[in-house]
């Protein structure tokens, strides 16, 4: 009998799977196929792939499919007959092992499931210092009425539609960025590490209505990064954690950057020089700096960006949302029918790209 395998009872009450996605799961397997639920708590933080048990290495050895939180090198060892591998993370680092590599297996991840709130989390960091909310949390830590940061000459205060966005990395997160700026009327380039396509702006406003093409600008490679750097006034990092992207944000590119530029990394911690950052931080060359993500989690204590008025740190909560689930299901249950209609991987969603890394 043929087994498809669910291990994604998240740990993290907020990540609790409702009891209708095995439902909705085993309703779109054909007659004789069985859905075996691994009811013991997993972690789906991160790129996920950070326990096997024995249990689970069981339950997958006779499987064809695997859904989880990361496919651990130890479960595709143990489970040679594994067809396809889906991941209820984006990331796929930790998940790239080389049986991973070698294994005629598809691999599939969650990229662009989390992209709403993650966008959203953008639109609000981009609102908190355009607004001036990080001298309003300033005064009030001190009971303090103090309209003066807000009436000089060189008030930080601004508004969207005065605004370029630069967002490196245009997949799932960055579509989903660029829509809710771009709504809301900023200019947005993008960048990607291939050629744009005439599709990708074809994007309609978070509320429905004509593309907003106009308003975004798609540029590739070095040089549509150089450019990103040196015309934006908030930098959104959306790009993986690879090769090419790692460090990318390094003390040429930050000098390429307009002074008085907001920075947010809402991606991997490992695309930015921290040190780097603070000091421009530091020397008032950055308006500030908006981080869900930083190279080393949790950031140490006695880190200063704790401290410095101008930065905004979130705990790599970006991603959270109870909207998850439905989303997450719509994209299994897609790719469950191309699977077993046979149908090539191009008609599939979110197939990673092994060499690439994303």
């Amino acid at each position: 009998m043929p087994r498809a395998v669910l291990d994604m009872m998240d740990r993290r009450p907020i990540w609790a799977m409702p009891s209708w996605v095995p439902d909705d799961i085993r309703s779109a397997l054909p007659t004789g196929w069985e859905l075996l639920v691994v009811d013991e708590a997993t972690d789906g933080s991160g790129d996920g792939a950070a326990r096997v048990s024995p249990a689970v290495l069981d339950a997958a050895s006779r499987a064809e499919i695997y859904f989880g939180y990361g496919i651990p090198a130890e479960l595709l060892d143990a489970a040679p007959g594994l067809r396809w591998v889906h991941s209820g993370a984006a990331g796929v680092g930790a998940s790239l092992s080389p049986i991973m590599l070698a294994r005629d297996v598809v691999f599939t991840n969650s990229a662009g499931v989390h992209a709403a709130p993650m966008a959203e989390t953008v639109l609000a960091m981009v609102l908190f210092f355009g607004r001036g909310l990080d001298l309003a949390v300033a005064n009030q830590r001190e009971a303090r009425w103090d309209t003066g940061p807000y009436y000089v000459s060189g008030s930080p205060l601004t508004e969207l539609s005065s605004l370029t966005v630069g967002i490196v990395g245009f997949g799932g997160i960055g579509r989903e960025v660029a829509r809710r700026v771009a709504s809301l009327g900023a200019e947005v380039i993008a960048v990607k590490r291939t050629p744009a396509r005439a599709t990708d702006a074809d994007l309609t406003p978070v509320s429905g209505g004509e593309s907003l093409r106009e308003q975004i600008e798609i540029l590739h490679g070095i040089s549509g990064f150089h450019e990103a750097l040196a015309k934006s006034d908030v930098l959104v990092l959306a790009a993986p954690d690879t090769s090419e992207t790692r460090g990318m944000l390094d003390a040429e590119a930050l000098g390429r950057m307009k002074e008085g530029a907001l920075l947010i990394n809402v991606a991997r911690g490992k695309l930015v020089d921290e040190k780097v950052v603070l000091d421009a931080l530091v020397a008032g060359r950055l308006r500030g700096v908006g981080l869900d993500v930083v190279s080393k989690e949790p950031l140490a204590l006695d880190h200063p960006f704790w401290a410095h008025p101008r930065a905004l740190i979130t705990p790599h909560v970006s991603a959270v949302t109870r909207g998850f689930w439905r989303r997450e299901t719509d994209l299994i249950l897609h790719n469950l029918d191309r699977y077993l209609q046979g149908a090539p991987e191009a008609e599939w969603r979110n197939v990673v790209n092994k060499a690439e890394g994303y």
